[in-house]
């Protein structure tokens, strides 16, 4: 039987008998095999559509009001990143898609802000175009970082770890929420752009709690395959820190968004990358290393592997 990617319950293993909570483990662990999970949660409705409203109202916004919304310097960590600006690694074509992003600051003395403020930048956002925008992003940030660490007490457990071993590594991190907007293609200029060309995400986990429309695809088993959850589920796919961590028994989950052939939408979707503190080494853990599986990586450091990833993206300025 190939791979697949499954269907599992988090709040199963929450509020679940020890068996059931072994159950999702066990599916978590066999499904992160692809690179992606799907889960239920018990993220707010009325928040999720709040969110995507007041992100359509700034993204009809027109050029220039948004082009004011960069926050240069900041490496796409905070404020409006425009059309063709990012570009997959590896890749000589720009995505077509425009982003809004932003995380929580931390006070100016932190000793993390202090000592990584590329990753901790003042956060913009459009809140002087879009009233109330700044207090809805927020509480949608934290929501989603919530489910998140939450959801890796499960693989912590499917690791041979503690199941806090994340808590203390996410805790402060530079987690990013990151609307995407992504213009029908009928708009793009000639040169083979697509929405977002093949890539792996550089953090622990990515969460995608809801898109507008189809476009994701999921490369399994080397075939690309639409994403299709099942309604209301969260999306979850892994990232090249927690590859590392897990020594590679968790391998990147490669993705890409295609519009589907003919269509002449657009597609709004959110995503919300979860990372480790910036001085987190990322060497593999002890319970990942065997005979059969000796070690694979160094163990640089969660900012390092970050900045590289910024650079080849084209987010560096």
């Amino acid at each position: 039987m190939g791979q697949a990617i499954r269907d599992v319950d988090l709040l199963a293993f929450e509020r679940g008998s020890h068996q059931a909570r072994a159950a999702v483990v066990d599916g978590v662990r066999r499904s992160l095999e692809t690179g992606f999970v799907y889960t239920s949660s018990d993220l707010s409705t009325d928040l999720l559509d709040t969110a995507y409203g007041l992100l359509a109202e700034f993204f009809a916004l027109a050029p220039e009001s948004k082009q004011g919304c960069v926050a240069p310097g900041s490496g796409g960590q905070t404020g409006y990143t425009g059309l063709l600006v990012e570009t997959a690694a590896g890749s000589n074509q720009a995505d077509w898609k425009e982003m809004l992003n932003w995380g929580l600051p931390l006070p100016a003395n932190h000793p993390l802000r202090r000592r990584y403020p590329l990753l901790y930048p003042e956060q913009v956002l459009p809140e002087h175009l879009v009233p109330g925008i700044s207090a809805v992003l927020e509480t949608f940030h934290n929501a989603i970082a919530d489910l998140q660490r939450r959801f890796l007490r499960i693989i912590a457990l499917g690791l041979g770890c503690a199941e806090t071993f994340f808590d203390e590594m996410t805790s402060d991190a530079p987690t990013l929420t990151r609307a995407i907007r992504y213009p029908p293609m009928a708009e793009a200029p000639d040169g083979g752009h697509i929405w977002a060309e093949a890539h792996g995400d550089i953090n622990l986990i990515t969460a995608l709690p809801r898109a507008s429309g189809p476009g994701l695809q999921v490369q399994v088993e080397g075939k690309w395959l639409d994403a299709l959850p099942p309604e209301g589920r969260v999306i979850l796919n892994t990232g090249i820190m927690l590859e590392r961590l897990s020594n590679g028994l968790i391998p990147v989950g490669w993705h890409r968004v295609v519009a589907p052939a003919g269509s002449q939408q657009e597609r709004l979707s959110v995503v919300q990358f979860c990372h480790a503190r910036p001085w987190t080494s990322l060497a593999p853990l002890a319970s990942c290393c065997t005979p059969d599986n000796p070690q694979r990586y160094c163990g640089i450091s969660a900012a390092a592997a970050l900045e590289d990833v910024l650079y080849q993206i084209k987010l560096l300025g």
